[in-house]
């Protein structure tokens, strides 16, 4: 079985009492069959010492952005578009929009998004989208950049069917995390026994979110095990479909050579 953590912030692990370094992180992970990361960007500055930190690798490949949250200074676009045009990058993000949290920067975190959809297009990179309390601008800026040229993932989905629906229109992926595991998401899994299979990722965004039975530690790789265990019974399919078809998603979708997604 070979399972994809299709979103993960390898720079945030413990390195000081949980993990010895990323090859302890990975061998953990392949230890439950996940055997393929995409490590996750959230500033420039974070981008280049996270590939200091990973180097270069067969089964981790990495995405250039910055998070809407990381907006309070604004970043040189034209650095952001050489990063992300380099060997390894095969995805732009994350970015989005997140009005929960810093609802003063919507202009800039627009900006940001929209500039993030057209180097994609430039790139033929897809997008990683974070969107929190921004449905309607999420949706409508997608559309009017054109994301179906580069395509994209909504990360960490914690929205409805009828958006999943929209998203889906658009050629999107979606991809849950351990939040489809906690008690009170009902709504959540009636949007994931509503999005077809081969639209579907997985991922952990560790070091956040823990799925549920490790709610509360520290989250890692290798709990994407748990996420598609538990998204396999809201299917209606074996573990190993899941995976199977989760990794040929992820490929698809970030242009991965399927080659490095072969079972080992």
């Amino acid at each position: 079985m070979f399972l994809v953590d299709s979103h993960c912030h390898l720079d945030g692990l413990d390195y000081h009492s949980l993990h010895k370094d990323v090859d302890d992180v990975l061998a953990k992970a392949a230890a439950r069959d996940v055997k393929f990361c995409l490590a996750v960007a959230t500033t420039l500055p974070g981008y280049r010492a996270m590939r200091e930190l990973v180097g270069e690798r067969p089964n981790v490949v990495f995405s250039c952005g910055v998070h809407p949250l990381n907006q309070d200074e604004e970043y040189d676009v034209e650095m952001l578009r050489q990063l992300a045009a380099e060997e390894g990058v095969v995805a732009m993000g994350e970015t989005g929009l997140d009005y929960f949290y810093t609802p003063e920067t919507k202009p800039r975190q627009q900006e940001s998004f929209r500039n993030h959809i057209r180097i994609g297009r430039e790139l033929n990179k897809p997008v990683i989208v974070h969107t929190r309390d921004a449905r309607e601008d999420t949706l409508a800026i997608l559309q009017e950049e054109r994301v179906t040229d580069c395509g994209g993932v909504l990360h960490c989905f914690t929205e409805d069917r009828e958006t999943a629906g929209k998203l889906l229109d658009m050629g999107f992926y979606i991809s849950f995390s351990g939040i489809v595991t906690f008690r009170n998401a009902e709504q959540l899994r009636d949007a994931a026994r509503y999005i077809p299979l081969d639209r579907l990722l997985v991922e952990t965004d560790s070091p956040y979110l823990a799925p549920v039975p490790h709610r509360g530690k520290e989250n890692q790789p290798a709990m994407t095990r748990d996420v598609a265990e538990y998204m396999a019974v809201l299917k209606g399919v074996s573990v190993e479909e899941l995976a199977q078809q989760t990794t040929q998603n992820f490929s698809r979708l970030f242009h991965v050579d399927p080659s490095r997604l072969q079972s080992a």
